[in-house]
């Protein structure tokens, strides 16, 4: 091991080699050779002196050109944590974003600790919002939906290793999953990037339809505020996720469907995230 590169060393250099590739260079490095050696990052931090084997670091380095390529450190991985709950991810679903705990905060604090509540989770890609609520409410009834049978099977999985087993799965696109059901809350993070957006580059390792809807990034939304309250007892209520330059329009779609209380929160950036509203019983029906 003479002349092996130590992990110090091979950390120093993915840092400089991601820089300006990476928004946390020096995160994604330790986060990549730690997946190589098996060891977390108070591992790393503890043996940094430590030679690395020749076939580690080759390994370490071929991550890292993934990585300057633009792959997401969370699908070289494998996992990403959400929720302080770690969650299985792969190409085929979004990595889940911090900005998303802001959706499951809000949709939390409505849902009761100490009473049944049914609460629909439209889109659920690899499941962490559903998951999230499950694991916080023990009493609620949550059901998760996708159009992606690749999506549910990731999702399931999760559910089953962090033994969150209280979730119905169903397929479907948006409320065609769940025709004749109601539900208290509906929280959903559908795609909401406007088709010829630049910021789609940087993103073009993920799947691209839970991304966009279409041209005007509005699409989705829209069908899920016109649909929602068919599938909402009294009373019951709507969170959507969407763009921070979005809030003015999605609260508009809102107030057009007849929710009520529509408010905005924001993220921890500041930037409006999450609209919300609730629904009277005189608007569930169909529309006049």
């Amino acid at each position: 091991m003479n002349g092996a590169p130590t992990i110090d060393g091979l950390l120093r250099a993915g840092t400089a080699a991601l820089a300006g590739r990476s928004d946390s260079p020096g995160l994604d490095a330790r986060l990549l050779l730690g997946k190589v050696l098996g060891w977390d990052r108070a591992a790393l931090a503890a043996r940094a002196e430590r030679p690395v084997s020749a076939a580690d670091a080759a390994a370490f380095r071929a991550l890292l050109g993934e990585r300057r390529a633009g792959v997401p450190v969370a699908y070289l991985t494998g996992v990403r944590e959400f929720w302080s709950l770690p969650f299985a991810v792969s190409p085929a679903v979004l990595v889940p974003r911090p900005e998303t705990e802001i959706l499951v905060a809000t949709v939390l604090e409505r849902v009761p600790a100490d009473a049944p509540c049914a609460v629909l989770d439209l889109g659920t890609g690899s499941g962490v919002i559903a998951v999230a609520i499950a694991n916080e409410r023990p009493r609620s009834q949550v059901t998760a939906t996708d159009v992606s049978a690749e999506a549910l099977a990731i999702a399931r999985t999760n559910a089953a290793s962090l033994r969150v087993d209280r979730i119905r799965w169903r397929r479907g696109s948006w409320f065609d999953a769940v025709p004749g059901e109601r539900f208290d809350w509906i929280a959903s993070n559908p795609p909401y990037v406007a088709a010829a957006d630049p910021a789609l580059a940087a993103l073009a390792a993920e799947p691209r339809e839970a991304l966009t809807p279409g041209s005007r990034g509005l699409e989705a939304i829209e069908r899920i505020v016109e649909d929602a309250p068919r599938h909402l007892h009294a009373a019951g209520g709507l969170a959507v996720e969407h763009g921070a330059d979005q809030a003015e329009a999605v609260a508009a779609l809102f107030a057009a469907r007849g929710f009520e209380d529509v408010r905005c929160v924001r993220d921890h950036a500041g930037l409006p995230r999450v609209t919300l509203g609730t629904i009277s019983d005189i608007q569930r029906g169909t529309r006049p």
